[in-house]
């Protein structure tokens, strides 16, 4: 009987990812990148305090570039780009304290959560690991 148990038990422990979250938007491509970013740099150092967010814009990283945003338990990114607007000149979201505003629609996203309310498609997430004290990693 334990054989058995032990049997169903396996693909549970093996099934499980550490990190899992769904990356799909209809509007958004997938782009793959890896940014390395120093905290100790003029244009990062906001990120050392809680309720901070940067702006960046660097070419080849996310789809209309990325806010990397510290929540005070840690860092998220996310794509600058709007998640339910197709890709247009309107389509690239400001910085407003701690919300991300998309000019298309003006609608106001969390950069704690990424949603907005009443909107179908939250933010597009990316993973941010957390080197050292001072530099992170944000890739896709």
């Amino acid at each position: 009987m334990k054989k058995y148990i032990l049997l169903f038990l396996i693909p549970l422990f093996f099934g499980c990812e550490k990190e899992s979250f769904q990356n799909n938007n209809p509007y958004l491509p997938n782009y793959g990148f890896n940014l390395n970013i120093n905290m100790n740099l003029p244009q990062y150092s906001s990120l050392q305090f809680p309720s901070n967010a940067v702006y960046i814009s660097s070419a080849g990283v996310g789809v209309r570039g990325i806010f990397v945003f510290n929540t005070g338990s840690g860092y998220v990114a996310f794509d600058a780009a709007c998640p339910n607007q197709a890709l247009s000149s309107c389509s690239t979201m400001t910085l407003s304290g701690i919300e991300a505003i998309c000019p298309c629609d003006n609608a106001r996203y969390s950069l704690f959560s990424g949603q907005a309310q009443g909107m179908q498609y939250s933010m597009k997430q990316y993973r941010v690991e957390q080197l050292d004290a001072l530099s992170l990693r944000v890739y896709n």
